[in-house]
């Protein structure tokens, strides 16, 4: 420690032996081939294409066209009469990790819900049934900086958790406005943020105190300081958000607190961002699209607590005519497993078309992660993660019938073995899935409320 370009060598060497490892995890990762014939694809980036095959090798597309022909052996499937789209990318949930909050301080930058990844989830396997392929497991809103989040791969069936997780992807990391973090820090243990005005001062706070760490190790690698600075993964990640090494996903709902914070990230040069919820974007939509920021929305949930009394379905469609990236997102369990249909409501409050539509779910979350360039259309030389419908997408009628990912079929309706559809008594007339949803909450508080408040055990089922 005492020598710091032997101790940067080291982890020059730590870095590339990383790398190694990471490049080797991609390559060794089980991939497939297969060709869909005769199908109507929607590409979201070129068009409709009637009665059109795709053929998909070792996990990437290949060929788009009619009449393809390939090597004897190879799997089929004959999509005539259906409909071929990219795989569904959910940009907020919380599916497949263990726990969501570190509720402990109002930044907690160092902590990662990729540690936490459960391959073993359920509600993987029921994301797939409804063709959604990728999935932002998010760290929850307890906190004004919270943990950095994965971007999830839904290959269920793999037993190691790396195997869940999409390699390469952007880092990313959750932000949080309004009530939460304050009642959490402010009302419970009476600290900085119990207001609004407080919740613009943690962020500065934490900007101004990772540039000094930043300044400190500047100054030791170039000998104006003699004194090793204290190493802080903390200020880590808040100086990688700076320099643009992470993007933001950012909890919020009322207008003055986007504005706001937007205005904290332009003094502090950050620029990548997407806010999540953002109830009250269709107040700001010209103001987002200024700066570049994403929009994550519910299609038409608000009124679920005091702060998001106010909003409108037409939100998405504002948003979107406004030139704003906009996706539309589950933060449910139970939602992820259509979010076509969440989609489709944006024809109805705000007249979109179908492609503007289908890009909510496909493109626009692909490009607010930053893995565009692998998922979110049906293009060559992107994964080959696929969703075919019985029915166009859009429709009330659509079900998905099978679910390709990196050309392994994950999902198929008509060969799943029964036991998969897990319910306690398979013969009630109700689900005792669909009973548990007792309306919705955003589920980024997940953990909390009954430990912190309570002094409870959290019921996993009730996580409000």
């Amino acid at each position: 420690m005492r020598n710091y370009k032997h101790k940067k060598n080291i982890m020059k060497y730590i870095n590339l032996i990383v790398s190694l490892f990471l490049a080797v995890s991609l390559s060794a990762q089980e991939t497939g081939s297969i060709l869909i014939k005769n199908g109507t694809v929607i590409t979201i980036t070129d068009g409709v294409q009637e009665n059109t095959d795709v053929l998909i090798q070792n996990g990437k597309i290949k060929k788009i066209g009619k009449n393809l022909s390939t090597k004897d052996g190879l799997t089929t499937v004959d999509a005539t009469g259906q409909f071929v789209m990219p795989g569904i990318v959910d940009a907020h949930s919380h599916i497949g990790i263990s726990v969501v909050n570190e509720a402990t301080n109002p930044v907690t930058a160092e902590v990662f819900t990729g540690d936490c990844v459960n391959p073993y989830d359920i509600g993987i396997y029921r994301a797939i049934a409804g063709g959604t392929t990728v999935s932002h497991a998010m760290h929850g809103s307890a906190n004004a900086i919270g943990g950095q989040c994965e971007t999830l791969k839904h290959r269920f069936g793999v037993i190691d958790p790396e195997d869940m997780k999409m390699q390469g992807a952007p880092r990313t990391i959750k932000f949080a406005l309004g009530e939460n973090p304050m009642r959490v820090h402010g009302e419970r243990n009476n600290i900085t943020p119990r207001t609004r005005m407080g919740m613009e001062q943690v962020f500065r706070k934490a900007f101004a105190d990772a540039l000094v760490y930043k300044r400190d190790w500047a100054d030791y690698n170039s000998g104006q300081l003699k004194e090793l600075p204290e190493y802080s993964l903390r200020m880590e990640t808040l100086v990688d958000i700076m320099n643009g090494e992470i993007i933001i996903h950012c909890h919020s709902y009322r207008a003055d607190e986007i504005l706001m914070l937007m205005s904290v990230l332009e003094d502090y040069g950050v620029s990548k961002i997407c806010f999540q919820h953002v109830n009250e974007g269709f107040k700001v939509a010209p103001e987002l699209a200024a700066f570049g920021a994403g929009a994550s929305v519910f299609s038409d949930w608000w009124a679920y607590k005091f702060e998001v009394y106010y909003s409108t379905a037409y939100n998405a469609a504002i948003l979107t005519k406004n030139g704003v990236v906009t996706s539309i997102n589950s933060d449910d369990a139970g939602l992820i497993r259509h979010l076509y249909h969440e989609a489709a409501k944006t024809q109805k409050y705000g007249g979109l078309t179908d492609n503007e539509a289908l890009r909510l779910i496909t493109i626009n979350p692909a490009k607010q992660l930053g893995i565009d360039n692998r998922v979110g259309s049906i293009e060559v030389g992107k994964d080959g993660d696929i969703a075919i419908f019985s029915h166009h997408p859009l429709s009330i009628y659509a079900i998905n019938q099978k679910t390709i990912i990196d050309g392994i079929v994950r999902f198929d309706i008509n060969t799943q073995p029964d036991d998969m559809r897990i319910d306690i008594n398979p013969e009630e007339s109700i689900s005792l899935f669909m009973e548990d949803m007792e309306g919705h909450e955003d589920k980024c508080m997940q953990d909390v409320f009954t430990e912190l408040f309570l002094g409870e055990t959290h019921n996993h089922s009730h996580q409000h």
